[in-house]
């Protein structure tokens, strides 16, 4: 017993150490996982023979993944991405599979081993490529979205790849793997429910388990999740969701199919049921912990003696494998017309081998399809691909993409024509607001921005803008900021902002400077650089929203609005004493020791002002506002 406790402490201390690492370093967690099976297994040489036994505990986080992946596949998700997703997905992984097979026949592998090599290479690491989308920002792009439908039609694809690969095995491994169990004094036979059926009676067993599956899922899965919220018991429906999973695992297994073949299906059926985030919520913490344990197994596996033996032929096919994948998506992504930085975006996010190559590598060797000397050196391909795929990531955000923002702004800067009371610099979502509703009110304004694209949008929405850098003095001249009123800045560049605002302050004192604020520490640095009036982009959509937030929970309309305006005076009264204690630390650090004390003073004072009872009288600033004097509006359109 105290061996099993020893092994999963180091199991899960590798995780914890090494995991939250990689992460920082923008490596990604499965990357973490590998280095942390690594450093304890051929490194370091704390874990040992048992990692094989423990990998195929831990494959079943995989199953777990892909019941995820069947809940997140709503049917109308699926139609509405249909185009992409069997066009590119399908096109990718069936041409990638064709030309890794068409090499390794070359090479005079058996068809088998070549198409199992094939399918094992089509896949890409969606754990790595979704998650630095996330934390890059990509997953909105052109290139990010058709990325995601790749990845998604390869994560579908993994299902009939494993129901697919059994019948590849090949008898001579066949023949040593079943010698070596005969040999075994241990041997005792797994259970089945179709060993000895005739052909027929195997095909009419596997159907009725599908069909019993998808009914049962649809009509039964809803009065047994009912049943079980009933008790109020939160570790009774999580026994519940694992006992559905575990099942359908287990009755796969009984009838010779793929486990993950079945959870998948499973997740499918219940896409649609109103327990499906609770369902995700219960089952995510163990997918993640079994996956996670999974891919140190991977590390832990990984023969180095292989690697130095051959070491030149595994770094040639790593690269070659990656170039090849690249060179299909490249050739996917002009057919499909995907331009600019999007089509080196999707090239080079998805040109590596994946978690599930592990997966299917292991899931071969089970089956008897790939010898085990070939799969450990295919899983040195896989892994390094994916060590490999942050630099990809590297040479797209340093290399590439100011390339192509480079090409798009490659032009001289537009004549201005005109000068106005007030100049706006930076047209994007802030910027826009601002200047359509000045321009409504008859206010003459002068748009400077330093994205062409943008320019161009603007200018087929017959907004007037001028392509050029407003933090340019000779920009801001021919714009007339000498004569101007104020000048509006919504760049999204928090360093410029804060330049340009103390260049207008230091050289045009008499122009206002209207600035937006990231947050409330770049709000501290615009304010320093001596703006006049400094808005937080954020605020004032938060305190809307959450005074109909306040609304819907039937607050009174009168209580919402007064509460509002409560809020909105503390915090404007506070805000002299936290920008002076800003100030007053010398590195400028937003939780110094003074200003977090008076920031949760700030937040006491707030919860005071928003329970004071105030039944007696409203104040002056909750009675009618007075109109403006008739012909206000013309006085003012005169003076703009």
């Amino acid at each position: 017993m105290t061996g099993y406790f020893l092994q999963a402490f180091i199991y899960l201390a590798a995780a914890v150490i090494a995991v939250p690492i990689a992460k920082r370093l923008g490596l990604g967690s499965v990357l973490g996982y590998l280095i942390a099976g690594v450093i304890i297994g051929p490194i370091i040489g704390l874990v040992g023979e048992e990692t094989t036994t423990i990998q195929h505990f831990a494959e079943f986080g995989v199953v777990m993944m892909l019941f995820l992946v069947g809940l997140e596949l709503e049917p109308k998700m699926l139609w509405a991405m249909r185009n992409r997703l069997i066009g590119l997905g399908g096109l990718q992984v069936g041409g990638t599979t064709a030309i890794v097979m068409g090499i390794a026949l070359f090479f005079e592998q058996p068809w088998t081993i070549a198409l199992a090599i094939g399918l094992i290479f089509a896949l890409s690491s969606t754990a790595i490529v979704l998650q630095t989308f996330n934390e890059k920002g990509l997953s909105k792009t052109e290139g990010g979205q058709n990325a995601f439908s790749v990845l998604l039609f390869q994560d579908i694809a993994v299902i009939p790849m494993l129901a697919f690969i059994p019948l590849l095995a090949l008898p001579e491994l066949v023949e040593q793997a079943q010698s070596a169990v005969n040999a075994a004094s241990d041997h005792h036979d797994e259970l089945s429910l179709v060993a000895g059926l005739p052909g027929w009676a195997y095909g009419m067993v596997i159907i009725a388990s599908i069909v019993g599956l998808v009914v049962g899922g649809h009509y039964l899965s809803r009065p047994l999740f009912r049943f079980v919220a009933s008790s109020g018991l939160r570790e009774i429906f999580t026994a519940t969701a694992l006992m559905l999973v575990v099942g359908i695992a287990a009755l796969m297994s009984l009838v010779g199919l793929s486990p993950a073949l079945g959870t998948f299906l499973a997740g499918v059926v219940l896409a649609n049921s109103e327990f499906r985030h609770e369902l995700e919520s219960n089952i995510d913490p163990f997918k993640g912990l079994l996956l996670g344990l999974f891919f140190i197994t991977v590390g832990a596996g990984i023969n180095f003696g292989i690697l130095f033996d051959d070491f030149a032929m595994i770094i040639g096919l790593t690269i070659g494998v990656m170039a090849l994948k690249a060179g299909v998506l490249y050739v996917l992504a002009l057919i499909f017309k995907i331009r600019n930085s999007n089509r080196w975006l999707f090239t080079l996010s998805l040109a590596q081998a994946g978690e599930f190559g592990f997966v299917l590598l292991s899931f071969t060797v089970q089956n008897h399809v790939i010898p085990q000397d070939i799969a450990q050196t295919l899983s040195l391909v896989v892994a390094l691909s994916m060590f490999l795929t942050p630099g990809l990531f590297i040479l797209f955000d340093k290399v590439i993409l100011p390339r192509f923002q480079d090409a798009s702004n490659d032009r001289e800067a537009d004549t201005i024509e005109e000068q106005g009371t007030v100049i706006i610099a930076g047209i994007g979502r802030f910027g826009q607001i601002v200047n359509r509703l000045l321009v409504a009110n008859g206010v003459k304004t002068v748009v400077l921005d330093q994205q062409a694209a943008q320019v161009d949008v603007m200018r087929q929405i017959n907004t007037k803008a001028y392509f050029g850098d407003a933090s340019r003095p000779d920009l801001l001249h021919t714009a007339g900021i000498e004569h101007a009123s104020m000048i509006v800045i919504a760049i999204d560049n928090r360093e410029t902002c804060v330049e340009l605002t103390k260049y207008v302050k230091h050289t045009y004192p008499q122009v206002k400077v209207l600035a937006r604020a990231f947050d409330r520490g770049h709000g501290y640095l615009l304010r320093q650089a001596g703006a006049d009036i400094i808005e937080l982009e954020t605020y004032h959509s938060a305190l809307e929203l959450g005074s109909h937030a306040m609304r819907e929970l039937d607050f009174h309309p009168f209580h919402v609005e007064r509460q509002k305006a409560s809020y909105k005076r503390v915090e404007e009264k506070k805000s002299d004493f936290l920008y002076k204690a800003w100030e007053d630390d010398s590195e400028g650090e937003r939780f110094d020791n003074n200003y977090r004390k008076l920031f949760m003073h700030l937040e006491e004072q707030i919860k005071v002002a928003m329970q004071a009872d105030r039944n007696d009288r409203h104040d002056s600033s909750e009675r009618g506002w007075t109109p403006p004097p008739k012909g206000y509006a013309d006085h003012i359109k005169e003076d703009s």
